[in-house]
């Protein structure tokens, strides 16, 4: 089946080193894809080719029916595609809401006409994202104040509020805590659908709870691709990353 997100025999080198070596990789609209595997297989590469902070040598890299790989990272970003780096980039002395309608401050788009449409009273309609986000009682707080996860559930807020359709994430649950990683397990079930989620994560605990397909990758390439169940039974997925422990112990 045609994905809405394809990487087709994609490939990048670096200094002569294959960082992606003849990647394939195909995700449907509104899927929840996690990609694994040890470090150095070339994960957060993807995520750099897809939003094109990076280019491909070799291969195409399509979402719909727009040709990524052949735009640049401005256009790609217009074109609905939404990165969110381990480090959030946030703005510390704006308060929540204030970073929310930065956000936002861009051409219409589906969730802006929500957020627009409904203003009126006491709201303007970001308290329809701040409740998604648990953040509804953080409206007024400066971002600077915000927990570690609460930064993080923001800067996914913001990627929201600008309509993007995929969203690419790396590492969003590092140091959180438990609850917090809880929490953004519960956000993520909740946005899946809606956009198209890509998720590199070394929790694999968190990997179970927003389920779906698990993509393995191992020296660039793709090396396995299935269920939870599926991934911890691979004999090659366990002599290269997961060891004899299971997925669990990843």
């Amino acid at each position: 089946m045609t994905g809405y997100l394809e990487l087709r025999d994609v490939a990048v080198s670096f200094q002569g080193f294959r960082a992606i070596d003849g990647l394939n990789l195909s995700i449907r609209k509104g899927e929840l894809r996690c990609l694994i595997g040890p470090n150095g297989a070339g994960k957060t590469t993807a995520l750099d080719l897809i939003c094109g902070k990076i280019k491909p040598t070799a291969g195409a890299i399509v979402l719909g029916a727009v040709a990524l790989h052949a735009l640049e990272e401005h256009q790609i970003a217009r074109a609905g595609v939404g990165r969110k780096f381990q480090v959030p980039s946030v703005f510390h002395e704006l308060s929540v809401r204030e970073n929310l309608e930065v956000a936002r401050a861009r051409p219409p788009g589906v969730w802006r006409n929500l957020l627009r449409g409904s203003r009126g009273g006491d709201t303007d309609g970001l308290e329809i994202l701040a409740d998604l986000l648990g953040l509804r009682d953080e409206l007024g707080k400066p971002a600077g104040h915000l927990s570690h996860g609460q930064t993080q559930w923001l800067e996914i807020g913001m990627l929201i509020a600008q309509d993007a359709e995929l969203i690419l994430m790396d590492e969003p649950t590092a140091g959180m805590t438990a609850q917090e990683t809880r929490k953004t397990a519960e956000l993520f079930n909740r946005l899946k659908g809606k956009h198209t989620l890509v998720v590199v994560e070394h929790d694999m605990g968190f990997v179970r709870a927003i389920g779906g397909t698990i993509s393995v990758m191992h020296q660039g390439r793709l090396l396995a691709e299935g269920s939870a169940a599926e991934i911890e039974a691979d004999t090659e997925v366990r002599r290269a990353y997961l060891g004899s422990g299971g997925i669990s112990d990843a």
